[in-house]
Parts: C-alpha cells; structure tokens; sequence
C-alpha cells in the first residue's frame, strides 16, 4: 500500500480538487484509490450511506473513486457554529461542541480516531491519498494538530506541498513553509506541486527551479488554470464568487450568503445554466428586486443567521419581493426561517430562546439535539418530478393548514407551499442535481434547462481533470514519493 499526503501553503490552494483528481486518475488506471482528510473544518457536509457524516469534499473524492463515501474518510469534522465554537462529528458522529481548548485536551483520543480510519482504508486500498487542512506553517497550532504534519508524522505518510500562483508570492509560500517548519516536519516533504497558473507555463521555469534548488523538494509539477475545476463542487464558501450574468441569462436567481451557510453546492446546477444568473448575494448588499426567485439556503446556525438576515435587512428585501408576486424557496435552515417561529429549549445552537421567523410559511420548528442524517429520494408534488437529494438537520417542522412540497418514496411528505404557490420550503438538499427537477423550476421562472444530469457533469469534469493532471503532474514520480521512494 502507498500514501502521499497533499498539503498547502495556505487555505483554498486547491488541494481537494487536485486529491479528487488525483484519485480519478488512478482509479482509470486501475487502482484501488481512497482519499482521506484526517480533519476537516467545514459546513458542507455529505450523509454517508450507513447515516454518517463527512465533509462534501471527501463524497466527491469518493466519487472520484468510484466507490461510496465512508466515515473513515473524513474522521473528524468540525461544523463552526458560532466564532468561537464548532460541532465535532468523529467517524460521522456528533461527539461534541467545544472551542480551542478543547483540542488542547481532546488531541489524544482524536488522533487514535484519526489513526484507526486511516489504518482501516489503508487495508483495503493501493493507495491512500490524503487531504491536508490549512497549511503546516501555522507553527502557533502545530502543537495540537492532526490535520497536517502531526497526522503525517504519526502516520509516517510523505507530503507533497502545493503552491497557489495565482494569489502570489508562491516562491515565497513554499521557501517560507520551509523556514518555519522544524527539521522534523520538512523531513515529510519530498515534492511540490504549483497550482493555478494563468498564461505560458515557461515564464515560470526560474521561479520554479529556484524553489527546488533553495528546498530540496523535488518538482512535481506546474498545473494551469483548469476550465472544468468550475464544474466541481467547491469546499470553502470563502471560494464562492459572484459570477457575471452570461448573455443568455433570462432569470436571476438570488441567494443571500448567510454567515454560516452550507450545503452551498446546492447551487452548482444552476450556476452551471446558460439562462440563469445566479446572483450569490454578499453581506451589506440588498437583494435585487430583479430577482425572479430567492432562495435561502441551509444554515448551521439557524436562529444566528437569522439575526444576521435581519442585520443585513435581508427580511425586507424578501418580505417586498414576496408582496410583489416573486418565488421563494427554504432549503434547511432557510425554511426553518420562512416559518412563524423557530424554537431552541434545549440550547442546541448555543443558548436557549425562541424567535419570530419571517413568517411566510404557516410552519413552526423546535430545534432538537438529535440529528437528521439520512439519503433520500421522491417527487415535488406539484409537478411531479423526482428527486434524489439528502436530509442534514436539527430540528423539527410542523406545518400547519399548509400543504407539503415533497413526497419520499417511502410515502412521508416534507416541506410546506403556500397557497398560491410562490413560496416554499422543505429539508432536502440536492434538490437541483436533477435535470426535470430544475427544469421545472426554471419554467415557473419563463427559462429553459440546459437537460443536463449534475451527477453526470461532475463525473465528466472528474474524468477531464484526470486527464489534465496526467498531462501536467509527474504521475511517477508522485508514485515513487508514495511508495517510500527518497
């Protein structure tokens, strides 16, 4: 069995794409791959198939794969809730909530997790290629750590350090890594990769062969700007930018981004269509009026981010759009906000208190400790269109003399609409992966469906990165590194 483990100089240098990549390449070479991500810090979550709960990340790397997400492959998950505290979900379970300290004390017990996952996908793979979190030169968390050098060394797995070009500095990111690190952990190093480069890849030949002169890291590679990276789901929701309206857009379709949104993947599908302008909706700017349809995503804080609508004067952009005949849909937490009143006696999201929703479902929710986790299939009833999508969610909905929105294939109805239609809200994410599924939607909104399938655009890009990667990453070399090789 082999194992390379991908680290970054910084956050949102490219390493979960790059791993998924990296795992499809392999794998159509006839490996058998599996990605590991000792720890993850993100609200983008997946449902395992056995109701357990991994970052989004690890499902696509799966998917690339070609096998089902486990638990092992992301053993433990921290869901920020608050600034200051986080859920821990260990092997796909809530464990706890806790805040700096608690890694201080809990570093033990979650690196012997950490471990025995990663021992028991290394048992039945060829090769394990592991995601780091952040970068290794936060010398200030190394103490605690098992997401980077700490996870490497106890595992003794090498590491490949990718460069971000494209923010700049990158000679210095990957020197400077070096000069902060101690000697134990630059000894994990073997190689680097540079990633994002825009325009004649020769231009950096110098800059490239001053970093393996001045490291000793070996070269792995310089991998361009790729154009299907932007058919993959992204992890971080700090990487999510404002798209300009295509020349064929006909409808603009807004979200607001809620300070602890997730589950943002939800949207991909129609980013990725010709007629529509998808308008994620920053902080301190009001939702356009031009928008035909609004919808609020999922939270991990609900009532938090509710407050946080409310100071960004979201609810009367939503409020006057409703009164103006517009559509308005809820996913998760965002329904939970589109009800009457939202519930929390048992401090789930921190305190206890009750507060008023936007009020434009007849729907009240008590939030609840239990979690819902689970895969989940059926049809919209107003339109009979199916969907195949997932439920991750505290708390319970009742509706009351509102009809729902869904019906699973087990014959239980989810979500609520009004009366005329115009606004609703359930808790399935995923809704839009299916082509009939959205191209309803979009015909409310007077717009055509590009017909295609998500789950077919995401494995085409996964095969199309897998061959760009080929192209530009010394493919061999990587395996000598994961194979032990100096």
């Amino acid at each position: 069995m082999g194992a390379v483990m991908l680290q970054g100089t910084g956050s949102d240098v490219g390493k979960s794409v790059l791993v998924a990549g990296l795992c499809r390449l392999l794998t159509n070479r006839g490996m058998i791959v599996r990605p590991f991500k000792p720890q993850n810090m993100s609200n983008n979550a997946a449902v395992t198939p056995d109701g357990g709960e991994i970052g989004r990340a690890q499902a696509l790397q799966a998917l690339a794969c070609r096998v089902p997400p486990h638990v092992d492959m992301n053993p433990v998950l921290l869901k920020p809730q608050s600034d200051k505290s986080a859920q821990i979900i260990v092997q796909g379970k809530v464990r706890d909530t806790g805040d700096a300290s608690y890694f201080r004390t809990q570093k033990r017990p979650l690196l012997e997790a950490v471990l025995a996952s990663y021992q028991r996908l290394s048992e039945e793979a060829d090769m394990v290629i592991v995601e780091g979190a952040g970068s290794p030169a936060e010398i200030n968390l190394r103490a605690g750590d098992i997401a980077n050098m700490g996870f490497a060394r106890a595992a003794n797995v090498p590491v490949v350090l990718i460069g971000d070009i494209d923010r700049g500095g990158v000679i210095a990111s990957l020197v400077g890594t070096q000069a902060v690190i101690d000697s134990a952990d630059d000894a994990m190093i073997r190689g680097f990769l540079i990633n994002k480069f825009r325009g004649d890849i020769s231009l950096f030949d110098d800059g490239y062969d001053a970093i393996a002169r001045r490291t000793g890291w070996k070269r792995l590679g310089t991998i361009p700007w790729l154009p299907m990276i932007h058919k993959l789901p992204a992890e971080d929701a700090v990487s999510l930018q404002q798209p300009e309206a295509g020349t064929q857009a006909v409808v603009e379709i807004a979200v607001p981004m809620l300070s602890r949104i997730s589950n943002f993947d939800d949207f991909d599908p129609l980013r990725l269509e010709p007629q529509v302008h998808l308008h994620m909706v920053p902080p301190g700017k009001p939702i356009p009026a031009s928008a035909s349809l609004i919808i609020i995503p999922g939270t991990k804080a609900t009532i938090a981010d509710l407050k946080f609508l409310r100071a960004q004067g979201w609810d009367v952009d939503i409020a006057a759009h409703a009164r103006r005949g517009g559509h308005l849909l809820g996913i998760c937490g965002g329904y939970q906000m589109l009800g009457e009143t939202i519930s929390d006696p048992d401090a789930v999201e921190g305190r206890a208190e009750s507060m008023t929703g936007l009020g434009l479902l007849p729907v009240t929710t008590t939030l609840t400790k239990a979690k819902t986790l689970m895969n989940s299939s059926g049809k919209t009833i107003a339109d009979h269109q199916k969907f195949s999508g997932y439920e991750i969610h505290v708390g319970e909905t009742t509706r009351e003399n509102a009809e729902p929105m869904i019906q699973f294939d087990n014959g239980l109805f989810d979500g609520a609409v009004s009366t005329d239609g115009r606004i609703s809200g359930c808790y399935v994410h995923g809704l839009f992966n299916a082509a009939s599924q959205r191209q309803s939607w979009l015909a409310k909104l007077g717009a055509r469906s590009n017909g295609a399938e998500q789950d077919a655009v995401v494995d085409q890009a996964l095969d199309d990165l897998a061959v760009a990667l080929e192209k530009y990453v010394n493919i061999d070399r990587l395996l000598a590194i994961a194979d032990g090789a100096s």
